[in-house]
């Protein structure tokens, strides 16, 4: 039989309409509800979880017909579908007939026919009748409102309008990819979502774009007037009609088992057995005060948010996720470049002589409050990324110094909230679970929990904060339930279910330990970059086959002295022994201008990326570098340990620096510390001099290492970090695939090996590209290795050749992702 999923922002209506129906049939027909949402200050919404266990509890073969009434509705009802098997979400039925009357409808057609189609035929001619008794011809009525009230003068505009395709719609990275393009063009343009019917806002608005509330689906209108205005359409046109680069969209959450009586939302999944840890999140507070000189006031903010800036680009460079939850802190960065923000605290400043954190408290808060007071449950979580940006421009603003989360033992942290900010940065072997009042499975906090393997749990009891410190809690993040003082019974069924989970993730990682092979035999050895002794050891669980890039900048930071020889050699060495026989290559010191160190004599400059960074500071401070290799040679003793130059752009450069090397290596032998005699030397070609000269780099050394990321940015001239043309720096642009090419045939001349360690190399997309192109080895975000291995197995080296030579023909990046995009590989062809 059919069965009825009742989907509404009142759990009231939903009952009343439930009990509605089930009295026209008799309780014939089965039929659930999901609705409202466990917060009695504002009870109105719905919730993708809940949607998803109505479903669940009614599931028939014969289908289930889901009726929603308004807004996010329509929008946890396509997230719910997601969490079921494929072989279920066929069988489910959206349907945009009236809630009332369809319901009623449908429950009348279902107790007579099993024909879904039928069923939901009743449901959207539910009004005929009702029409008719009022000589009403039942036709859909839009708004007649104007597109645009004003504001160009008589200036030509141009107008085009798409549909959305990408599930979620405009979410937090393409909402930022779109504003992003937009604030490429001189060109002043707006957006509106034709759909719900809203008015235009700023294209260049992070905050006014996403709360135009654009889902899959809705159709969107586009002006813009300026000179480059059809450049503007157009580049949008392509970013929209290319779903945003999401040409694979899979759930980010996996429901496996449905609970009977969940106590919280399930937001990570995972079972987690541990004393709580209370955390308390303390929000600044501001007070007015009246300043004079509103240059020097405003002057103080640009610095603060440039701060900022630096911290959450640090947080990107220092914690490796994947692209997609990487592109959070995309966001925070333009929420801080975001006019809507910048304009009004600017004029507060000026105008009105409000001091810098007042003014910037003010509009945050108006802005964060903006999203809070939508209906969809979604939007309304990324009020706590405006909140997490504004409060880390104040603590600059006030001298604050940022602190993460700490604890001294393995337990399950318990907070109102946590931010993602502070999420992201969390000790994976101290938080062994989370637990917070507020959230949503969709907050960027639970998907960075689900990105980082730490069970979570979100909505619960506020009761749960009245717990001592150390009480014993167990929370599975598969079905939302909890308990408080397990008993042994209830902790050894938990423990079993834990082992099991792990057992089968330890099975899927078994696959990740083979090698990457291509069909026709060909093996291509696929590498980790990491940054620390922890991320070793996720490597290798991961599948690594070595570590093709050790940053070692984390040994220098957040300290204020330089790490001594001895604190190196351990760290080097206590990573060579997690590898054992496996490649470690050890990049050197790669800091400048954008991560200033006071310590080490390095200060802001104006063109970080351009300035005294990499191997020129370590050339400029050889007893600094020497110390560096020392421990570097020390710990090659007995393992396979590489060494490589960072931002190698002439051949003095090289030399010199093997010529500090070679004083170490004497200065060990003639004190008789044993090290490897053999050790490889190699460069990062990561600046287009580089390129040009490879072959004569490639006479010095023992292989090339290409860094994708500096590459890309420094050949098209793109600040990667600047939100405003960070897009030009795309690594798939013809121009950078151009290069790797040049450097893998010069290397290859010179009978050396080249990798690439660049974030390219985790992109699927390119995977096909690099091996045609001749790439030996990759080197990757661990995240990334077992899917990275498993598409180089789908292919042949004659087919990648054949991509590759396909896409060196192209114009631009989009098209060579479009193109790859189309392949059969990722067709399923």
């Amino acid at each position: 039989m059919v069965s009825i999923v009742i989907v509404s922002h009142s759990q009231k209506l939903a009952e009343g309409v439930r009990e509605l129906a089930r009295q026209m049939v008799q309780d014939k027909v089965p039929i659930a509800v999901a609705a409202g949402i466990d917060d009695p200050e504002n009870p109105l919404g719905t919730d993708a979880m809940q949607v998803y266990e109505a479903i669940a509890s009614v599931y028939s073969d014969d289908g289930v017909l889901v009726l929603m009434d308004l807004g996010s509705a329509l929008l946890s009802a396509e997230m719910a579908i997601e969490f079921l098997p494929e072989s279920q979400q066929d069988k489910i039925h959206l349907c945009e007939a009236p809630l009332v009357e369809g319901a009623i409808a449908a429950s009348v057609a279902a107790t007579s026919s099993n024909d879904i189609n039928r069923i939901i035929s009743e449901a959207r001619q539910a009004l005929t009748a009702k029409a008719a008794q009022l000589s009403i011809n039942p036709q859909n009525q839009h708004s007649t409102a104007p597109l645009f009230k004003g504001g160009w003068g008589d200036l030509p505009t141009r107008e085009i309008h798409l549909t959305i395709h990408n599930p979620q719609g405009l979410h937090a990275r393409p909402a930022a990819q779109f504003v992003t393009t937009a604030t490429q063009f001189h060109a002043q343009t707006r957006v509106r979502n034709i759909t719900r019917n809203t008015e235009f806002v700023r294209a260049d608005s992070i905050n006014q774009v996403a709360t135009l509330g654009v889902r899959q689906g809705h159709e969107i209108a586009i002006a813009s007037v300026g000179e480059d205005a059809d450049a503007a359409l157009s580049a949008l046109q392509i970013l929209v009609e290319n779903n945003f680069g999401e040409t694979h969209h899979t759930s980010s959450l996996h429901i496996h088992t449905l609970s009977d009586s969940p106590q919280a939302i399930p937001a990570s999944p995972g079972i987690a057995i541990a004393p709580i840890f209370q955390y308390h999140l303390h929000q600044i507070k501001v007070h007015e005060l009246c300043v004079a000189d509103v240059e020097a006031e405003w002057q103080r903010l640009q610095t603060a948010i440039a701060t900022a800036q630096q911290e959450i680009q640090n947080i990107k460079d220092r914690i490796h996720i994947h692209e997609n939850e990487a592109a959070i802190f995309d966001a925070h960065l333009l929420v801080l470049a975001d006019p809507a923000i910048i304009e009004p605290v600017q004029k507060r400043i000026f105008e009105q002589h409000q001091n810098a954190e007042f003014a910037w408290a003010t509009v945050t808060d108006e802005i964060a409050n903006s999203y809070r007071y939508l209906d969809d449950v979604y939007l309304q979580e990324r009020a706590k990324d405006i909140v997490d940006v504004g409060q880390r421009v104040l603590r600059s603003l006030l001298g604050m110094t940022t602190t993460n989360i700490e604890l001294t033992q393995p337990s399950i942290l318990v907070a109102r909230d946590l931010s993602p900010s502070d999420t992201v940065q969390l000790d994976r072997t101290k938080v062994l679970g989370i637990c917070t009042l507020q959230g949503s499975a969709t907050s960027h906090s639970a998907i960075l929990a689900r990105t980082l393997g730490i069970p979570a749990v979100v909505g619960v009891n506020s009761q749960i904060l009245n717990l001592e410190p150390g009480t014993l809690l167990a929370i599975d993040g598969e079905n939302g339930n909890i308990w408080i003082q397990p008993d042994s019974q209830t902790i050894a069924t938990l423990e079993a279910k834990r082992d099991a989970i792990i057992t089968a993730r330890q099975q899927a990682r078994a696959k990740a330990q083979a090698p990457a092979i291509a069909r026709d035999g060909k093996r291509i050895p696929v590498f980790a970059n990491i940054s620390s002794i922890a991320d070793a050891q996720i490597a290798i669980a991961q599948g690594a086959e070595g570590v093709g890039l050790l940053r070692t900048e984390l040994l220098y930071l957040d300290r204020t002295s330089s790490p001594t020889e001895a604190e190196q050699f351990e760290i080097y060495r206590a990573i060579a022994q997690i590898l054992a026989n496996r490649s470690l290559i050890i990049r050197t010191l790669d800091v400048g201008g954008d991560k200033p160190l006071s310590y080490l004599g390095l200060q802001a400059e104006t063109n970080p990326f351009l300035g005294w960074r990499g191997i020129r500071f370590c050339l400029d401070r050889p007893e600094l570098f020497k110390t560096q290799l020392r421990a570097i040679l020390r710990a090659s003793s007995g393992y396979q340990i590489k060494v490589m130059f960072p931002t190698i752009a002439t051949l003095a450069e090289l030399q010199a620096a093997k010529a500090i090397w070679a004083e170490a290596q004497t200065e060990l032998s003639q004190a008789g510390i044993p090290f490897d005699k053999n050790i490889e030397i190699g460069i990062m070609i990561e600046i287009p001099s580089a390129v040009a000269i490879a072959d004569k780099l490639a006479s010095e050394v023992n292989f090339f290492s290409i860094g994708t990321n500096d590459l890309s940015q420094y050949i098209m001239a793109a600040d990667r970090t600047n939100p405003k043309v960070a897009p030009l720096a795309d690594a798939f642009h013809p121009a950078v695939l151009q290069a790797v090419q040049k450097t893998v045939q010069a290397a290859h001349h010179a009978g050396i090996w080249v990798g690439l360690c660049g974030e390219l190399a985790a992109e699927p997309l390119a995977v096909p590209i690099l091996l045609g192109l001749g790439l030996d080895e990759l080197s990757l975000n661990p995240q990334s290795i077992p899917q990275i291995k498993q598409i180089i197995s789908q292919l042949t080296t004659q087919e990648a050749e054949a991509i590759a030579h396909s896409v060196m023909q192209l114009d631009s990046a989009t098209q060579v992702k479009s193109f790859i995009s189309d392949s059969p590989l990722f067709k399923g062809g």
